[in-house]
């Protein structure tokens, strides 16, 4: 299995590399899905995932008082800085090089390069998106505590909620139903509101207020 999403992570870099290679000014200063984020921004996370490597990022983790959010949020920000050129170009050279994050393994830069691509085609209007076996093995993850424990979702997002894809007959959970297809789920579960709309169920109205905070 860690060969073969190590295959697809590297798949899906290759795509959003080509993506970022098309983009103008003004697309990569657009606002992502990820709050507070330009697409460039995001760009600057996944070079950033490659580049850095455990140790460092565990030291500038240490240098934030151990608020790793934060530190990820200042790092995309940095290398957001450097040219788009230069950052494509690490993500296509480098795409496929094993990243394994802490509790997660190889299963974090899988999810990281399914959900970041939507984040920067949704609202550009564009198409670009992983294919539909990927977003079910990232709903697989998501439901897992260990996707939780490293910052996926909150705790508790999906306690007392069944998720059940339209596109795949997969279900995780048991309570209030909630369907749709596997990538409104991946993006609506991790925060993405742009996708509620498109889900249904009992449980569909839980999980968008959990979602926007109401």
């Amino acid at each position: 299995m860690g060969d073969d999403l190590g295959y697809r992570t590297a798949r899906n870099r290759q795509v959003i590399g080509g993506l970022f290679a098309s983009l103008d000014q003004e697309q990569l200063e657009a606002p992502s899905l990820c709050a507070g984020w330009t697409c460039r921004d995001v760009l600057g996370h996944l070079v950033m995932c490659i580049e850095l490597g455990l140790p460092r990022f565990l030291l500038e983790v240490a240098r934030d008082g151990g608020r790793s959010a934060r530190t990820s949020d200042r790092l995309a920000r940095k290398y957001a800085r450097r040219p788009v050129e230069d950052l494509v170009q690490v993500l296509l050279r480098r795409s496929g090089d094993a990243v394994s994050q802490p509790g997660v393994g190889v299963h974090g830069p899988f999810a990281d390069s399914c959900i970041h691509m939507r984040d920067v085609a949704i609202p550009l209007g564009l198409p670009a998106t992983a294919p539909a076996a990927d977003w079910v093995e990232v709903v697989d993850f998501l439901t897992t505590s260990r996707a939780a424990a490293a910052g996926f979702l909150p705790k508790g997002r999906l306690d007392g909620l069944t998720l059940r894809t339209s596109d795949q007959a997969r279900e995780w959970g048991d309570g209030a139903l909630v369907t749709g297809t596997s990538e409104a789920l991946a993006l609506s579960v991790t925060g993405r509101p742009v996708l509620l709309g498109a889900l249904g169920g009992p449980g569909a109205a839980t999980l968008g207020e959990r979602v926007l905070g109401t």
